[in-house]
């Protein structure tokens, strides 16, 4: 076959019209028909300028004004406390593979970010802390810039005319929702260039294989298989959507084994073996082995505990720094001080501390807690005392560190669990747990005092399980870690049991412990980590976890993700499901502040007609397969043959990167759509490459002008959607009546009233900001009007902060705020604000639209707090004098009342105090035993935190 002129397009030249193709005689081989060499090593000049400058007008658009917002914007609180953490080394767990984290962490640790700033809430300001913000979007922009020259190559290696490829350049350089995702700290951006390299790779490798025997196993036909393997470990290290990615190069990489398996002419077995093996090492090995590189790294960098680490197995936690213990002797005897943890639910020991319960039986409490603590600490006792050589008694709970040889503990012993820090028991009656009140479940405690010799309550009698027991020594008799064991109350005969309950603030929120009756078995097991014992030496026969190396943590880390991503079904402010997607029913809220918003939005232009495309494309092949059914010869046809093989390739892609999203139940948003997206543009710019450059009849191909000039209005319509809604992309100033009059859909349920009416306005607002750093009042009283007036030396300033509100019951009427004293001399009141905030039950601020969407479905409770800051002139900040406009200080929030000093403290005042100063005793027991996630909740977000989503 001669060669075409490079940059033609399958049947045709892109600079001048073709006749009518001429009637091929069929390949003898598997080559398909129809097909040139699209090889994009070899374009001509002009194709690389003109994608050079369509890079080169990405920039422009992609790097506009990166660094506003300059503080944290929607999912930035994740992924940016993710790199903090990978400089840290902290261990955490999130859903996502490492790849982008680890791209990010990178990008900001070579800017100088040190790890400090935790990216907590959405709105707190990255300037006065110095965080390299900028660079870390950098790199999600360069990926966002990139996107544009592959989409160029994608097309061009389909076929496609330079005008199409640039067409599909300008679809993704305006695409508003691709151009808000890659100009902040998410992991879309690269997630959607790693998948749009795998399909450049992939399209590349197919128009070499199309060619027949006489490209197989060339140079240029193995580099794009091997391309196509890396662009596979790429996509799916970033995000789990990678396997969307594989499965749409499985089944089409199946389809041209099948048809390499049909040519029996000139695919020998020993050929279609070759191609098989091939393809076996470059999608298979090559994925799996740079996919299980990105975890070693992962693991690398992440060495010490984090707030992750509670999601791990006990093994696993022991890998890291400082959860790693000694060697501990494997004999349990009576006498020996143990640390009891659950084998379920990540963990945790059991555990008590000076603290009571308040409702039951009011004693003392007991948790499950995830760290290790001097509070975990148990001595097993015997139900009686030992004897010495006359035969009596031997009191107390040491009575058994003289008895050599130790007596061990064997399935059946019943043993007594005496909590040394505290002198309390183990304890169980018949009284309903505080938090789930059922009757299948009792209540535990710790119960008695030093001295006491307890009662019947405290006996549990130990049964070994023995299919999860580790060696035969360990099903007869409790050995450290490999016993897996039941602690039954004798005298009711329920199980100790914990779960994923979390008790209330007065216990620091630590896990439910209860005793069920007939409690279901993983979450009845418990085993012993830590033993010691005075008779149990250094010549004591030793145990310790097991190393799982580092397929183990791969694979258990793999099963945590899979779960925890299969969790993540709580309702979210701004989630959408897949049907409103491909029509943009609606939007994300990202961020909002200073009457300016980032809403993602996609641009109805692009997002419509490639939709468009996509069923024009069903409704297609749908009349093509009856037509065939009814032995009509179109497939004969190569035009007819290429459109319905090329755009049909892309379209399932598009359906590989859309329908699974159906089967999920969990959290999904907008931008889970973009891969899909992307490829929807893909079939759009092959559609009107077909129906205007290669379908004959239609009068199109003959008159080329008429499809470049179709190209410039699609693009320039496009360009108009894109400057219209662009302020929400970049957060620029915006007018409510510009707003509104876009606003096509109340589904797009961004605020128009955030905006200002005019823009001019924006511009007073910076002055307006910039004057009260400058300007400062003459002294006033409590009722005057503030003058503006320069302050003297050494004058100090006051600044009135706002009113704050919770989140919680109806809405109470407004308090008004105290009288003010009057000020000190000397001072004045730079500004006074009075406002209404809303937040969430963990304190995060909402903005006007979170509360709009939270009407109706939570209640809430106005609570009124005043708080002033004092600062000297030199804005160093001071204590205020007493009365200075300070409301009194809550007793529950500012510490205790001055007035209630001296007075007898009210019923259950002790339990509070005690309750303080356990929290004070335990600070070790970290925010972490709060946290059944292991990631950060964005203000956004009024439930628990959901890392990210798929």
């Amino acid at each position: 076959m001669a060669k075409p002129k490079a940059g033609t397009g399958s049947v045709r030249s892109s600079r001048s019209p073709q006749p009518p193709a001429k009637i091929a005689k069929k390949p003898a081989d598997y080559t398909s028909e129809g097909v040139d060499d699209h090889d994009v090593f070899l374009l001509p000049g002009t194709d690389y300028q003109v994608m050079i400058a369509m890079t080169v007008l990405a920039t422009a658009v992609r790097l506009f004004r990166i660094y506003q917002p300059s503080s944290v914007v929607f999912d930035e609180v994740h992924f940016g406390g993710f790199a903090s953490k990978y400089i840290k080394g902290k261990f955490f767990m999130d859903v996502h593979p490492p790849l982008a984290k680890l791209l990010l962490t990178l990008a900001g640790w070579l800017a100088g970010f040190d790890g400090e700033f935790d990216f907590k809430d959405i709105g707190k300001d990255y300037l006065e802390p110095g965080v390299p913000y900028v660079a870390m979007r950098m790199l999600p922009a360069i990926c966002g810039i990139l996107l544009v020259p592959t989409m160029f190559l994608t097309l061009k290696a389909s076929g496609c005319r330079t005008m199409t490829a640039a067409l599909g350049s300008c679809l993704i350089i305006f695409e508003n929702g691709l151009l808000t995702q890659a100009r902040l700290i998410l992991l879309d951006s690269p997630l959607m260039i790693m998948t749009a390299f795998t399909a450049l790779a992939f399209t590349s490798f197919s128009n070499q294989h199309e060619q027949g025997p006489s490209k197989a196993f060339g140079p240029t036909w193995w580099f794009w298989l091997a391309m196509t393997g890396l662009g596979l470990g790429l996509t799916a290290s970033v995000k789990w959507v990678g396997l969307f990615t594989i499965a749409w190069v499985g089944s089409l990489t199946l389809l041209q084994l099948w048809v390499l398996l049909g040519d029996v002419k000139t695919v020998t077995p020993r050929i279609f073996a070759k191609h098989f093996v091939a393809r076996i090492f470059c999608l298979i090995v090559i994925p799996i082995a740079f996919y299980m590189a990105m975890f070693a790294i992962h693991f690398l960098c992440l060495v010490n505990p984090g707030d992750g680490d509670g999601f791990m197995s006990s093994e696993f936690q022991a890998t890291l720094n400082s959860k790693a213990m000694q060697d501990v002797p494997v004999d349990v005897a009576f006498g020996s001080r143990v640390s009891i943890r659950h084998h379920n639910t990540q963990g945790g020991y059991l555990h008590s501390h000076n603290l009571m319960y308040p409702t039951g039986s009011k004693q003392q409490q007991i948790t499950l807690y995830p760290h290790k603590d001097e509070n975990n600490m148990w001595l097993l006792e015997n139900q009686t005392q030992p004897l010495d050589s006359a035969g009596n008694a031997i009191n107390g709970s040491l009575a058994w560190d003289p008895i050599s040889p130790p007596s061990f503990i064997s399935d059946g012993d019943t043993v007594k669990l005496y909590h040394t820090p505290t002198h309390r028991r183990l304890h169980s009656h018949d009284v309903r747990p505080p938090v789930t009140e059922a009757e299948w479940q009792n209540e535990v405690s710790a119960y008695g005092y030093e001295g006491f010799e307890g009662d019947a309550n405290d006996f549990f009698r130990i049964e070994i399980i023995k299919s999860m027991s580790d060696g035969d020594e360990a099903s007869k008799r409790v050995r450290t870690i490999q016993t897996k064991f039941k602690l039954v109350h004798v005298m009711t005969g329920c199980v100790l049991f914990s779960h994923k309950v979390k008790l209330p603030d007065w216990a620091s929120e630590q896990q439910e412990v209860t005793c069920a009756k007939g409690g279901t078995l993983p979450n009845s097991v418990w085993y012993i980590e830590q033993n010691e014992h005075p008779q149990l030496g250094e010549g004591a026969e030793k145990v310790n976890y097991r190393n799982p190396g580092f397929f183990g943590k791969f694979w258990e880390l793999q099963k945590v993700m899979w779960h925890t991503n299969a969790g993540l079904v709580e309702s979210h402010a701004w989630d959408s499901r897949p049907p409103s997607w491909p029509i943009l029913r609606r939007g994300i809220n990202f961020w909002g502040k200073d009457n300016r918003q980032i809403y993602l939005i996609g641009n109805p232009i692009i997002w419509w007609s490639s939709t468009l495309a996509i069923v024009l494309f069903v409704a297609f092949k749908g009349l093509a397969v009856l037509r065939w059914q009814r032995g009509f010869k179109d497939y004969e046809n190569a035009i007819f043959k290429r459109f319905d093989y090329e755009i049909g390739t892309m379209v399932l892609g598009w359906a590989f990167h859309y329908f699974p999203f159906y089967l999920m139940q969990r959290q999904l948003f907008l931008h889970h759509y973009f891969p899909a997206l992307y490829f929807a543009v893909i079939a759009l710019c092959q559609t009107y490459d077909y129906v205007t450059a290669r379908i004959p009849g239609v009068g199109l191909r003959e008159n080329p002008i008429i499809g470049r000039v179709g190209a410039v209005l699609f693009i320039s319509l496009s360009v108009v959607a894109f400057s219209l809604y662009s302020p929400l992309a970049y957060g620029n100033p915006w007018t409510q009546d510009a707003c509104n009059k876009v606003k096509l859909f109340q589904s797009w349920d961004f605020d128009c009233n955030t905006f200002l009416t005019e823009y001019s306005q924006y511009s007073a607002q910076v002055t307006n900001s910039n004057d009260n750093v400058h300007k400062t009042s003459s002294p006033l009283s409590a009722t005057d009007a503030p003058v503006a007036q320069a302050p003297a030396a050494g004058e100090q300033q006051i600044l009135q902060e706002e009113k704050r509100a919770g989140v919680s019951e109806a809405p109470e009427p407004l308090v008004s705020s105290p009288p003010e004293a009057p000020l000190p001399a000397g001072t004045s009141v730079v500004s006074r604000e009075e406002k209404v905030e809303y937040r969430d039950q963990d304190g995060n601020l909402l903005n006007e639209e979170q509360v709009k969407a939270l009407e109706g479905k939570v209640s809430f409770k106005t609570r009124y707090e005043t708080r002033t800051r004092m600062v000297d002139a030199a804005g160093n900040e001071i204590n205020p004098p007493e009365g200075a406009g300070v409301a009194p200080p809550h007793p529950d929030v500012e510490g205790v009342d001055p007035s209630t000093v001296g007075k007898e403290e009210p019923a259950g005042q002790e339990n509070i105090n005690a309750q303080k100063a356990i929290q004070a005793d335990e600070s070790k027991e970290e925010s972490a035993a709060k946290s059944n996630t292991g990631a950060a909740k964005p203000a956004s977000e009024g439930n628990e935190a959901t890392g990210a989503a798929v």
